[in-house]
C-alpha cells in the first residue's frame, strides 16, 4: 500500500492547489465552460450527481485520479470485495457487500447469508400478518439503532398501516420511559439488537422492557421478545427463543442489511426489503466495475480528500430535501466519523494530515432557518451536500415544488453570492433606512464561490435508498483507503466504556481514591 502523501500525484496536487486551486472561482468556471454541468455530472444506479458546483477543474480531476491509481485503490477495493482481511487490527474481513448479493451469486458466504435472510424475512412476514401486534420496539444502539431508525421513516410510504415502530437506544431512562406508556404488553414485540447480547445500554433497556412487560401482566416473553444476536445462549437465558444471527465480518455501522434490519423488514415487508438490498447491490457493482473517472463513490471520496487536505475544509453539511431523510445526517455521522476519525495509519504511524471531516446537517427547509446563515456568510467555507427527490410520495404537489425550488436556490446562492455593489443598489428595508448604505451593503453581501454537490433521486424507494446508503459506504472507504487508515475498527469508543465500567462501582462504594481531581470532585457532587 502506498499512502496518499507518498505519491507523485500528492505533490502535483499541492502545486496545482497553490497555483490555481486556492483561487478557483466557480462563477468564472461556468462562464468559461458552458458544458461544465455535463462534464462534471455522473450517473450511478438510483442516483444522479451534479458535481459541477465543486472547486475542481479537469486538471484537479486528472491528479486526483492519479492519486487513486498510485495508492492502488482498484486492487485494494477488489481485495476487500473478495473477502481479504480489510480490517487488520481486528483480524476480520469486511463483507457487508455479501449481505446484499443475490442468491446464487459468486459471493463469499452466499448460502449462509441467504439462509439467515430467508428465515428473518419469513419471521417479519409472520409478524406483519399478526393483527394483535401493533407496536414494535427496537432496542439497540449505534449501528443496531441508527440504520433501522433512519430507513423506516425514509420508507414511510411503503410501511404497513396501523403498526407503529419505536426505537430505544440511550441508556438514559428518559428514552425508554417515553415509549413504554404508549404500549400494551399483548400488542407489543420487543426486538433486542446486540451482537454479543452484552452491550451495556441495550441490555439495560432490554431488562427495563422485560420488567415493565411482566409488571403489566405480560406472560409470554418468547412471543413478545425477539433478538438479533450471535449469543443465542444469553438470549435464551433472557427468555428469548427467536433469534437471528450475523457474522463478525459485519461491522455495526454496516449492519442494517443483516438481521439488524429486522425492524425494517417488519415495517416495509420482505419484497421491499429485498429491493433495498438490490439497490445496494447495484451500487456495489457500480463501485466494483465502473472506471474510476465515472465511479461515483470514488469521485466523491477523492473530492473529500481534495477539500480536507488541500483546501482545509474541516466539515461537510448534509442537507436532504426530504423529510423522510431527517435521520440521514445522524446515520452518516457514525458511518463517516467512526470509520475515518483516525490519527494513525494502518501501520500505526502518526498521520501528518487531517482525516474525517465533521459531518452534520438537518433536512431542508428547516436547516435554511437554522444554520444556513453561517454557510452563506460565515468565516468558514463548508461544502454542502444537497439531496433532492424528484417525485413526492404525497399529493401536495405545490409544496413539493416549493421544496425543490428551495434546494436548487440554496445551491445557486452558495455559488453565486452577492457583491456589496449589487446589495447597494437594492432597496433597503424600511427599518434600516437610516443606516449608512455602504455599511448596510456589506452586511447584505455574500462571498459566494461556496461549493456544493447535489444528489438527485427519481423517487425515494427501497431500491434508491439502498443505492444511496451503499454510495456513502463506498465513498467513506475510498477516502479512508487514500489516507491509509483502517476504516473498519473503532477503538476510540473502547476507552470510555472501560472507564465507565470502572466508575460504576464507585457510585455504591463512594470511593474516589486514585481518581483525577476533576472526576473525583464531580462524583462527590453527584453523590452528595
Amino acid at each position: 500500500m502506498t499512502r496518499c502523501d507518498g505519491t507523485e500525484a500528492w505533490v502535483a496536487l499541492r502545486g496545482h492547489f497553490e497555483a490555481q486551486g486556492r483561487e478557483f472561482d466557480l462563477r468564472q468556471a461556468f462562464a468559461r465552460d458552458p458544458g461544465r454541468f455535463a462534464s462534471f455530472s455522473l450517473e450511478a444506479p438510483g442516483v444522479f450527481a451534479d458535481l459541477s458546483k465543486n472547486l475542481v477543474d479537469m486538471a484537479t480531476q486528472h491528479w486526483l485520479l492519479g492519486l487513486a491509481n498510485e495508492c492502488g485503490l482498484p486492487s485494494r477495493r477488489d481485495a476487500m470485495l473478495a473477502g481479504g482481511m480489510a480490517n487488520a487490527t481486528e483480524g476480520r474481513a469486511v463483507l457487508h457487500t455479501a449481505l446484499r448479493a443475490p442468491k446464487g451469486a459468486a459471493s463469499p458466504f452466499n448460502a449462509e447469508v441467504h439462509k439467515v435472510l430467508d428465515a428473518m424475512l419469513a419471521y417479519a412476514e409472520q409478524v406483519r400478518a399478526d393483527a394483535a401486534i401493533t407496536d414494535i420496539v427496537n432496542i439497540g444502539i449505534g449501528g443496531s439503532d441508527l440504520g433501522p431508525q433512519m430507513v423506516v421513516p425514509a420508507l414511510h410510504a411503503f410501511t404497513q398501516p396501523g403498526r407503529r415502530l419505536h426505537f430505544v437506544s440511550n441508556v438514559d431512562g428518559h428514552d425508554i420511559a417515553r415509549v413504554l406508556p404508549q404500549l400494551k404488553p399483548a400488542n407489543t414485540l420487543f426486538i433486542v439488537a446486540s451482537k454479543t447480547f452484552t452491550t451495556q445500554e441495550t441490555m439495560a433497556n432490554a431488562l427495563a422492557a422485560k420488567a415493565w412487560f411482566e409488571a403489566q401482566g405480560g406472560t409470554d416473553i418468547a412471543r413478545h421478545f425477539a433478538a438479533t444476536t450471535t449469543n443465542v445462549k444469553a438470549a435464551a437465558g433472557f427468555g428469548i427463543s427467536t433469534t437471528f444471527g450475523f457474522w463478525d465480518w459485519v461491522g455495526g455501522r454496516y449492519s442494517l442489511w443483516s438481521a439488524i434490519g429486522l425492524p425494517i423488514a417488519i415495517a416495509i415487508g420482505a419484497e421491499n426489503f429485498r429491493a433495498l438490498l438490490a439497490g445496494a447491490h447495484a451500487m456495489d457493482r457500480h463501485f466494483a466495475e465502473a472506471p474510476l473517472a465515472q465511479n461515483l463513490p470514488v469521485q466523491l471520496g477523492l473530492l473529500d480528500v481534495w477539500y480536507r487536505n488541500f483546501h482545509g475544509f474541516t466539515s461537510r453539511s448534509v442537507a436532504p430535501y426530504h423529510q423522510g431523510l431527517a435521520r440521514l445526517p445522524a446515520y452518516l455521522q457514525q458511518l463517516e466519523m467512526e470509520s475515518n476519525g483516525k490519527c494513525v495509519d494502518e501501520l500505526g504511524q502518526r498521520l501528518p494530515y487531517g482525516t474525517s471531516p465533521v459531518v452534520w446537517g438537518e433536512p431542508g427547509t428547516n436547516g435554511q432557518h437554522a444554520y444556513f446563515q453561517m454557510l452563506h456568510q460565515g468565516t468558514d467555507v463548508i461544502p454542502v451536500e444537497f439531496i433532492l427527490v424528484k417525485q413526492a410520495a404525497h399529493g401536495l404537489a405545490d409544496q413539493h415544488t416549493k421544496l425543490l425550488a428551495n434546494g436548487l436556490a440554496q445551491a445557486q446562492a452558495l455559488m453565486l453570492g452577492k457583491t456589496a455593489d449589487e446589495a447597494r443598489h437594492e432597496k433597503a428595508p424600511t427599518a434600516a433606512a437610516d443606516i449608512d448604505r455602504d455599511v448596510l451593503a456589506r452586511h447584505r453581501s455574500f462571498p459566494g464561490n461556496r461549493p456544493s454537490t447535489t444528489l438527485l433521486l427519481e423517487a425515494l424507494t427501497p431500491f434508491s435508498l439502498g443505492a444511496l446508503i451503499a454510495l456513502y459506504e463506498h465513498r467513506v472507504w475510498t477516502s479512508g483507503a487514500l489516507w491509509g487508515i483502517n476504516s473498519f475498527d473503532q477503538w476510540g469508543v473502547e476507552l470510555g466504556k472501560a472507564l465507565c465500567n470502572a466508575l460504576l462501582p464507585r457510585f455504591a462504594s463512594r470511593d474516589t481514591a486514585g481518581l483525577d481531581a476533576s472526576t473525583a470532585g464531580l462524583l462527590k457532587r453527584l453523590l452528595a
